[in-house]
C-alpha cells in the first residue's frame, strides 16, 4: 500500500549555496500525489512535482523547475530521506529557493520522518521494474540500471586527494539499510573547491559544520569522518535521492562510477526513453517488503550518528 506521513514535520536551516535561511514543512498528502514541493514565498504556480523531467541538470545539486520558472534546489538529501523511509506521498512547503543543508547529510530529515510516523493509504503501490541494462557515460563517469528484484546501489569513486582516494561500496537498499548505513554521511568537497565555488557565488552557506572538507591527506572538518568511506556512502545517498525523482520506487541495480546528479538524471531520461527497458508493477506483499524504508523504526536511529 502507498504511504504518507502521519503528521506534519518541520525543519529549519540555511541553503548550502544561497546561504539563505529557510523553513521546510512536510505535510501528509493523498494517495497518488507523489512528492510535491510548494514555494510559499512566491505567487502564481508555486508547485513543483519532484520528477526526473522537471530536473534542471547541475553537477552540484538537483534542482526542480516548473513552467513558470519557479525552482527548488538541493532536494537530493530530503528526497533520499523520503525514499529511504518509504514515504510515497508528501506535500513539502518551503519558503525559499533551496532546501536547507542541515548537517550535510539526511540524518535530521530521517529522524523527523521516522518520529512523525507513516500512515498506510487505501491505494496499491506501484514500482518501476528495470527489464534490461540501460547505461550512460561521459568521460570517466558511468551510470547504469540493470534488472534486480530489489533496489541495489553499487558505487565507486576515485579522487586524487588521499583523504578520499578510491572507495567502493554496494548495498541492497531493502529493510532500512539506508537509515542504518547511509543517511548520516555528509556531503564533501576539497578546500580548493570551496574557494572556487564562493568566487562564483556558490557554497555561501557552506561551513565545516555541514560538509566534510579535505585538503590532500587531511580532513579539515572538526571531528573527522563518521565513516572511513563516508565519501562513497554520501554519493550513494545522493544517488538514492536522485533516483526517487523517477516518481516511484525502482526495482533494479544502480551502478555508478564517478557518477553524480547530472549523470543519474541522464540515466533516468535514457530509461524512460526506452519503453522496453522498464514497466510498472503493482507491488504484492512480498515485493513491497523488499523496498527501501519498509520496517524502519525509531530503533534504527540508534545506528545513526
Amino acid at each position: 500500500m502507498q504511504t504518507t506521513l502521519k503528521t506534519r514535520v518541520a525543519f529549519e536551516g540555511t541553503g548550502l549555496h544561497t546561504g539563505m535561511p529557510v523553513r521546510v514543512v512536510l505535510h501528509p498528502a493523498p494517495a497518488r500525489s507523489g512528492i510535491v514541493f510548494r514555494r510559499t514565498d512566491v505567487t502564481g504556480q508555486p508547485r513543483l512535482q519532484a520528477r526526473w523531467d522537471r530536473v534542471v541538470v547541475s553537477p552540484l545539486n538537483t534542482r526542480l523547475t516548473n513552467a513558470d520558472g519557479v525552482t527548488v534546489s538541493t532536494i537530493e538529501h530530503l528526497m533520499a530521506a523520503l525514499a529511504g523511509c518509504g514515504v510515497h506521498n508528501a506535500l513539502i512547503d518551503i519558503d525559499g529557493p533551496e532546501v536547507p543543508i542541515l548537517d550535510g547529510s539526511s540524518a535530521a530529515f530521517v529522524r523527523g520522518i521516522v518520529k512523525a510516523g507513516l500512515s498506510r493509504l487505501a491505494a496499491p503501490l506501484r514500482a518501476i521494474e528495470v527489464l534490461k541494462d540501460v547505461a550512460v557515460s561521459e568521460g570517466a563517469a558511468f551510470a547504469q540500471l540493470s534488472p534486480a528484484t530489489t533496489l541495489q546501489i553499487d558505487f565507486a569513486i576515485d579522487f586524487v586527494d588521499a583523504a578520499i582516494g578510491q572507495q567502493h561500496k554496494m548495498l541492497n537498499m531493502a529493510n532500512g539499510s539506508f537509515v542504518r548505513e547511509l543517511c548520516d554521511s555528509r556531503t564533501f568537497c576539497r578546500s580548493s573547491d570551496v574557494d572556487a565555488m564562493r568566487a562564483n557565488g556558490l557554497a555561501l552557506g557552506g561551513t565545516m559544520e555541514n560538509a566534510v572538507v579535505v585538503d590532500g591527506d587531511k580532513v579539515l572538518t572538526p571531528g573527522g569522518l563518521r565513516h572511513a568511506d563516508e565519501a562513497v556512502r554520501h554519493k550513494m545517498l545522493d544517488a538514492l535521492g536522485d533516483l526517487y525523482t523517477a516518481g516511484a520506487p525502482i526495482l533494479g541495480r544502480y551502478t555508478g562510477t564517478r557518477s553524480g546528479h547530472a549523470m543519474t538524471n541522464k540515466l533516468l531520461h535514457a530509461l524512460f526513453a526506452d519503453d522496453g527497458a522498464w514497466r510498472w508493477v503493482t507491488c504484492d506483499a512480498k515485493t513491497a517488503a523488499r523496498l527501501p524504508g519498509v520496517g524502519v523504526s525509531v530503533a534504527d536511529l540508534d545506528a545513526v550518528a
